[in-house]
C-alpha cells in the first residue's frame, strides 16, 4: 500500500511494475525526456557550428547525419571525428596546447588540475565501513595500537611540540 500526499508523488518510483505506470505519467516522463534531447541536440548543433567556424580548416564540420547517431550510443574517436562530433583526436597534453591556442591566440594558460581531497579522515572512515576488509598501512613514524572499527579515538599532541 502506497500513501502520497500528490497523484504523481511516486511517479518513477523503482517499486512500481512497468505495467501499474498509467499512460499519462509514461507521457510525461516522455515528455521530459523529449524536451532535455531536444535541448542536447540544439546545444551540440549550434556549439558545432560555432567551433567549425572559429576553427576553419582546422575543424571539422557535423556529418549531414549526425542526429541518427545521437542516440545513446558509444562512439570511438574516429568515429565521433568522422561524424564531426570533435575537431581532431589526442591526448591530454594535445587538449591542453589546443586549448591554449585558442584561448590566448599560443599564450601559457593557467591549466588548474581538480584532484579529490584526502586526508586522514578519509581513512580513518574506511576503517568504519561494513563489508569487505580493508589493509591499510599508515606510517606516521611512530608505532600505533591497531584499530577497530566502531571504535572512538583521538590524537593528542604533547604541549609544546
Amino acid at each position: 500500500m502506497v500513501y502520497k500526499s500528490g497523484k504523481y508523488k511516486d511517479m518513477l518510483s523503482g517499486m512500481r511494475e512497468t505495467n501499474e505506470i498509467p499512460a499519462g505519467e509514461q507521457a510525461m516522463v516522455q515528455g521530459l525526456i523529449d524536451e532535455t534531447y531536444g535541448v542536447f541536440t540544439n546545444v551540440v548543433s549550434q556549439g558545432r557550428a560555432q567551433a567549425h567556424s572559429k576553427n576553419g580548416a582546422e575543424g571539422t564540420a557535423l556529418a549531414s547525419d549526425w542526429m541518427s547517431y545521437a542516440d545513446g550510443r558509444v562512439l570511438s574517436g574516429k568515429q565521433a571525428l568522422a561524424l564531426g562530433f570533435v575537431d581532431q583526436l589526442g591526448d591530454f597534453d594535445d587538449a591542453v596546447k589546443q586549448a591554449e591556442k585558442i584561448a590566448n591566440g599560443g599564450n601559457k594558460a593557467n591549466l588548474i588540475e581538480y584532484r579529490e581531497h584526502y586526508d586522514i579522515s578519509n581513512l580513518l572512515s574506511l576503517l568504519g565501513q561494513s563489508g569487505q576488509a580493508h589493509d591499510i598501512k599508515l606510517d606516521l613514524g611512530m608505532d600505533i595500537p591497531k584499530l577497530r572499527a566502531g571504535a572512538l579515538y583521538f590524537l593528542w599532541q604533547p604541549p609544546g611540540d
